[in-house]
C-alpha cells in the first residue's frame, strides 16, 4: 500500500525504494517470560523469520541497499540473554543475505545492544535520516526536525480491536497522521507473541501521541492491509 510518493507499507514492514524498516523485533522475549514463570512454546523466532520472508517476497525487491532495525532488536533491558546471544546474531546474519547494509536504530529495550552489534561489524545510531525522512525509534523526541517531512516511529506496538457484534479481534495497526506540520507513521511490531496494545484505550507511550490522536488513519494488518478510516470513528 502506497502512503505517500515513496513509502510503502508492506505487511508489518515499510519500504523506502529500496531500503526496508522494521521495528520491535524483541528477540529473546520468550526466554524473559519464562523467567517470570510464563512458559511459552519457543516458536516466535521461527515465525520472524518466516514473516520476513514473506515481507521480502511482498517488496519485490532482490536485494535492498539497507534493512533499518528501528528500535528494540531484542528484548531484556539489563542483559543479553542465551536466546538472545543466539537468535539475534542468526537474524543480522539472515538480514545480511538480503541486503547491502544493515542499521540498528537505539531502541529503550536496546540499553545493551552492543556487544552484539560488535559481533557483526555494525554501529548502533539515535536516528537515520534518508533525505526528508526522519527513522527513529520514537521513546523521545529527536533534538531537531529541520527539513524532515515524514517521520517514521515503532514502539507503540500499536495495534486496534475491531468489534462485530458480540465478535472482537485485535489486529496490529499502522497509525498515519502529523506531528508538527509532518508527517507521522507509527509502525506495528515485529514482536508475533501479541497484536500489541490498543491504541484507542488509554495513554500511549510515545511522546509524539502525547495528545488526541482521533483524526489518524489506521491501517490494519490482516492477510492484507485494510483502510479502516481515522480512528476517532472507530
Amino acid at each position: 500500500m502506497k502512503v505517500f510518493k515513496n513509502i510503502k507499507l508492506v505487511d508489518l514492514g515499510i519500504l523506502i525504494d529500496k531500503t526496508l524498516v522494521i521495528c520491535d523485533l524483541h528477540i529473546g522475549v520468550e526466554e524473559a517470560m519464562a523467567k517470570q514463570g510464563m512458559l511459552l512454546p519457543k516458536f516466535h523466532f521461527r515465525d520472524l523469520i518466516k514473516r520476513i520472508e514473506e515481507i521480502f517476497l511482498l517488496s519485490d525487491v532482490k536485494r535492498f541497499e539497507r534493512i533499518i532495525i528501528n528500535g528494540d532488536l531484542k528484548h531484556e533491558f539489563g542483559s543479553i540473554s542465551d536466546e538472545e546471544w543466539r537468535n539475534s546474531l542468526k537474524f543480522l546474519d539472515f538480514l545480511s543475505i538480503h541486503a547491502d547494509e544493515i542499521i540498528l536504530i537505539k531502541g529503550n529495550h536496546d540499553k545493551i545492544l552492543g556487544p552484539i552489534a560488535g559481533k557483526r561489524g555494525l554501529r548502533i545510531v539515535d536516528e537515520y535520516k534518508m533525505g526528508e525522512i526522519l527513522i527513529l525509534h520514537g521513546d523521545k523526541l529527536p533534538a531537531s526536525m529541520r527539513g524532515i517531512k515524514t517521520i517514521i516511529i515503532g514502539h507503540e506496538h500499536p495495534a486496534i480491536t475491531i468489534k462485530e457484534g458480540a465478535k472482537s479481534e485485535k489486529f496490529k495497526c499502522y497509525l498515519i497522521g502529523k506531528y508538527k506540520g509532518k508527517e507521522l507513521i507509527v509502525q506495528p511490531s515485529m514482536k508475533l507473541i501479541s497484536e500489541g496494545v490498543d491504541v484507542s484505550c488509554g495513554d500511549l507511550l510515545s511522546p509524539f501521541l502525547k495528545r488526541d490522536i482521533s483524526d489518524f488513519r489506521v491501517i490494519v494488518v490482516g492477510d492484507k492491509l485494510y483502510d479502516f478510516g481515522v480512528l476517532g470513528d472507530l
